[in-house]
């Protein structure tokens, strides 16, 4: 196991010279990215091995199961056996949130034999999941210029120059995107992002609606869609627009403290104090390391003549602030 810990120990080593990126705008990396189940049979294992392995991945026990494969890819680390066993633990180690321990195991394995598909897009997004822009594009760019008619990738690249503020090269991308798969709800939201972000108002409000279209058909509706077209909805002074869409965000994910926020902005602006305050309050229950509920629940209370709530929430908003610049260097 010493090896690998060493390779791990120097990958961190490196990650923390690197320039922080900007975090990416909603997070589906593990639905996109997640493993196929795995089937412990198809590893060159002793049968005991298999079994021992399969029945902790079944009980989701997965730092025994990486316990169980790096003993044995240590003890021949170059072979083409441990190749298969590399990549098989990289998907694990992702699975278990090792994102880190995942990227190494993927590359040792790339280093012995090429990765399946499958497993080097799951590189680029532990890639993301690490911050790592950088490290992400090569891998994606190779995969979409190998891989043309698969409009995950180059939406994947196009999520990337969003989250670099690059929009024209995100809405190049994601023109294209739409043509190869016309019916990819987020490929449009994030496109009306990107209008948004250009001051794009009216075109971005009219993406977003052909999102929140396509969304309504999807088996389990996403409520950004619904989210991101509301807020554009305030913006352009639509208040009714934006109320029926915050409640059909809510009604797709009851626990998305953001839609709750918008809500409470909304009601404020309707007037509507007292429930403006219930809205921040549930936001704020929801999501306790979100800063924004506070500084909007300060101002309300401040406006309702109750002084000591108002301050509290405004220290509050302070305390998360510093936390969130702290752990997110992109906010410093």
């Amino acid at each position: 196991m010493t090896s690998f810990i060493r390779g791990i120990a120097v990958a961190c080593a490196f990650a923390t010279l690197a320039p922080a990126v900007i975090a990416q705008s909603h997070a589906d990396v593990a639905a996109d990215s997640t493993p196929n189940r795995f089937n412990a049979s198809e590893l060159d294992l002793s049968r005991e091995q298999r079994a021992e392995l399969q029945s902790a991945l079944d009980q989701k026990d997965y730092k025994s199961a990486e316990k169980l494969l790096v003993a044995e890819i240590e003890r021949d680390p170059k072979s083409f056996r441990a190749a298969g066993l590399l990549e098989f633990a990289g998907g694990i180690f992702f699975l278990d949130g090792e994102y880190l321990n995942a990227a190494i195991a993927w590359k040792k394995s790339e280093a012995i034999v090429p990765l399946s598909e499958e497993s080097h897009f799951t590189l680029a997004m532990a890639y993301v999941k690490l911050r790592r822009l950088d490290w992400a594009r090569p891998e994606l760019q190779k995969l979409s210029d190998s891989h043309t008619q698969k409009a995950l990738y180059a939406y994947w690249l196009a999520r990337l120059d969003y989250d670099e503020q690059k929009y024209q090269e995100a809405i190049a991308r994601l023109e294209k995107v739409t043509v190869v798969d016309p019916k990819m709800t987020r490929a449009y939201d994030l496109l009306g992002l990107c209008y948004d972000y250009l001051g794009r108002l009216q075109d971005a409000i009219l993406t977003f609606n052909h999102a929140v279209q396509l969304n309504r058909l999807e088996t389990k509706p996403s409520p950004w869609p619904n989210l991101d077209m509301a807020i554009a909805q305030i913006e352009a002074n639509d208040l009714n627009g934006a109320e029926s869409n915050l409640h059909e965000a809510i009604s797709y994910d009851p626990h998305l403290a953001k839609a709750h926020y918008q809500l409470g902005r909304l009601l404020e602006k309707q007037g509507k104090l007292p429930q403006a305050v219930d809205s921040l309050n549930t936001s704020a229950s929801l999501d306790p390391s979100y800063p924004d509920p506070h500084y909007l629940l300060g101002r309300l209370y401040n406006r309702l003549g109750k002084a000591e709530p108002a301050k509290a929430e405004a220290e509050k908003f302070q305390e998360l602030q510093k936390a969130t610049a702290s752990v997110d260097p992109a906010h410093q």
